[in-house]
């Protein structure tokens, strides 16, 4: 829906978000609801929201407890905003938070409702940890009994073995490989080498690092726990110091894939604020940006495709569909989850038989100005909590086209189970 000349325009007033930690690091006992809980609040307080009802709020997480069965709502009563602002659930892997932004966009859009926040949050220190079947079969059938007998029976069954945990993991169901490992088949097939995959992640660290220091984060970013800044990102990183590091997902001589240009485990969580341009103007609260356009594709990563390949579908389609050539932008956020994935999705775009034989199209998308593409870093530096990540571009894009005073910026997303989630914003 979003803005198609009949529906309603969507703003982005701005968004806000904790600094991302390495996983069991700084956030190692924070759950998923005290995170996103302050991102929340931090909207809340950037934007004077305070007491008041919103028409909804859309949450996610990738990994969560079963007790965070209701997360949004539980961290909007939290929030400073009004009891009776309603929360809603949702999950698209590593495009969550991106999926609960156009839940609320599309709900505007439609004049359903008025404004409304979006975001996600991850904690891979807090991830579940559950204990085999065999064994919770037993505590369920104990727990059932009726007597002192039926409830110790179930126990006579009892075997050491069944003690060992379910550790959670983010292996593909159909094919068993880790994305590290299925981004490594993609870093083969096109030709991606360990010398461009460094580069990248050099880059993403100095732009971060820049950013922070130029003060582009001080008024995205909130302190929690003590942490102003990503602690992932690293100031004195150097070409050499990546070149040294040892490949993880392949470790023959043929591996090019290293800690150093992956993303890390990491927790964090973002948020953002977005309405209608009368209820923004009713707030007294500025618009930053629009979001425009939105387009989600899902490949055959089984038989046909690389897993995390489903971007170049979703961006092609995307563009033609909004009559758009990929370089008619001023900025790009591409998820930097591995350099390899960024790097080939951008090489797929340059490639004639790629673009012709998997696109449909006449010839080539073309290349990028690499001047363009996440300029104020990248995942590979900041981390990537896989519900937060959108939320995070979308915040970081929004502002980016507020500073310029007019503009077009892409953002293009890859997650697990072979999808791909894109949008556009503008100013």
């Amino acid at each position: 829906m979003l803005h198609d000349g009949k529906s309603r325009k969507v703003a982005v007033i701005g968004g806000s978000r904790i600094p991302f930690c390495r996983a069991n690091t700084g956030y190692k006992n924070s759950s998923n609801q005290q995170m996103m809980t302050a991102s929340l609040k931090a909207v809340v307080e950037k934007f004077n929201l305070h007491g008041k009802t919103l028409g909804d709020v859309a949450l996610g997480a990738v990994i969560k407890h079963s007790s965070d069965w209701n997360l949004s709502r539980e961290c909007v009563i939290d929030s400073g905003l009004s009891i009776n602002t309603p929360g809603v659930d949702m999950q698209r892997a590593c495009g969550t938070s991106l999926e609960t932004i156009l839940n609320i966009a599309n709900k505007i859009a439609l004049g359903q409702i008025e404004s409304g926040i979006a975001g996600g949050v991850d904690s891979i220190s807090d991830a579940p940890i559950v204990y085999n079947d065999s064994f919770r079969k037993i505590l369920l059938a104990s727990f059932q009994g009726k007597t002192f007998k039926e409830k110790i029976s179930p126990w006579l069954k009892m075997r050491p073995g069944f003690l060992k945990p379910k550790l959670p993991g983010v292996n593909e169901p159909r094919t068993g490989l880790s994305m590290g490992e299925s981004t490594e088949i993609i870093a083969k097939e096109y030709k991606i080498t360990r010398q461009d995959q460094d580069q990248l992640a050099f880059e993403s660290h100095k732009n971060t690092a820049k950013a922070y220091d130029e003060g582009f984060y001080n008024n995205l970013i909130t302190p929690y726990q003590g942490i102003s800044e990503d602690n992932i990102m690293r100031r004195d990183t150097t070409l050499e110091k990546l070149n040294k590091l040892r490949t993880v997902f392949d470790k023959s001589t043929n591996g090019t894939m290293t800690p150093g240009n992956s993303t890390s485990l990491t927790d964090g969580s973002a948020a953002v604020l977005l309405s209608s341009e009368e209820w923004a103007k009713n707030n007294n609260l500025s618009i930053e940006s629009y979001l425009t356009n939105c387009k989600i594709a899902a490949i055959d990563y089984i038989d046909n495709e690389g897993l995390l390949m489903a971007p170049a579908y979703a961006v092609s389609d995307m563009l033609i569909k909004v009559n758009l050539e990929l370089q008619d932008f001023d900025f790009y956020e591409i998820h930097e989850a591995f350099a390899a994935q960024t790097l080939a999705t951008l090489r797929a775009w340059k490639s004639d038989d790629f673009c012709k034989t998997k696109l449909n199209r006449d010839k080539a998308m073309g290349s990028i100005d690499s001047g363009k593409l996440n300029i104020k870093g990248g995942s590979l530096a900041i981390g990537h909590p896989f519900a937060a990540t959108g939320a995070r571009i979308v915040a970081t894009m929004s502002k980016l086209l507020k500073e310029k005073g007019s503009g077009r910026g892409l953002i293009s997303i890859c997650t697990a189970g072979g999808m791909g989630i894109t949008a556009i914003m503008e100013r």
